[in-house]
């Protein structure tokens, strides 16, 4: 484990090309939270950021960027989705778009002029393709027991029978999708953090993009979530975050 209480910038720029196995990291989102007033953000810094991991991102490796946008005189800022472009710009592929379902209203804005926002994107990034994906497999198959009977569209419109239709027997569980349901942190005696995820978002993810003893990046630390997962899966691990309040608890959190 290797924690520095600095401004990543910074710290990225010593790091050697391509030793980064996995990134997971949930930059701040526009200007949403104050981060005890010592948030300095903006394209000036999300720019150098998502061009330094790509550096130093080892082949096959994967970053999972976690944002969402702040809205702005009735307008969607969109800076998630140039976060996205500007990835793909300096070589990732876009390997998926995820969807965090946090399954009920934890944001400010005005209802009567839209929908409550509940979901945030979680972008896959990947330096060619990933080297390690371990699907989680825990969604629950309602036609366990039965066969296949599924078909597939083709180019042409037609369509064709799924691999296994009529023989493979269905299990009970499932791969998951790409839209995960999870509550955010709430409980007062584990938040620690203004915009603290809940383990469950980092552990599936180190699962299901890194094998044991990978080396996991948080460039945007915070109090050390992932760091956390980290150590729970035996991975290796690299910290770092400017505000020395939330460094003190990530370092208390992990070790």
């Amino acid at each position: 484990m290797k924690l520095f209480n600095d401004d990543c910038l910074e710290i990225m720029a010593l790091l050697p090309d391509n030793i980064i196995d996995l990134t997971v990291t949930s930059p701040p989102y526009d200007n949403l939270r104050t981060y005890n007033d010592s948030l300095v953000w903006g394209k000036r810094v999300w720019k150098p950021v998502i061009e330094h991991l790509y550096r130093i991102t080892a082949d096959g490796g994967v970053v999972v960027w976690i944002v969402g946008d702040a809205t702005i005189k009735g307008s969607e800022s969109g800076t998630s989705f140039k976060q996205a472009l500007h990835a793909k710009e300096c070589g990732f592929r876009l390997h998926d778009t995820m969807i965090w379902n946090k399954g009920n209203f934890t944001a400010v804005g005005a209802l009567q002029t839209r929908y409550a926002p509940v979901f945030e994107y979680m972008f896959v990034f990947s330096k060619g393709k990933p080297s390690v994906f371990n699907p989680i497999k825990d969604r629950v198959n309602k036609s366990f027991g039965d066969t296949y009977h599924n078909s597939v569209r083709q180019a042409d419109g037609s369509m064709k029978d799924g691999h296994g239709k009529g023989v493979k027997k269905i299990k009970e569980y499932g791969q998951r999708h790409n839209i995960w349901l999870m509550p955010p942190e709430n409980s007062n005696s584990k938040r620690c953090h203004p915009a603290q995820f809940p383990e469950h978002i980092p552990r599936d993810h180190i699962i299901t993009w890194s094998d044991e003893y990978d080396c996991v990046l948080d460039p945007f630390m915070g109090s050390g979530t992932t760091g956390v997962s980290c150590k729970n899966l035996n991975r290796q691990f690299i910290g770092i975050e400017k505000d020395k309040t939330y460094f003190d608890i990530a370092k208390e959190r992990i070790g």
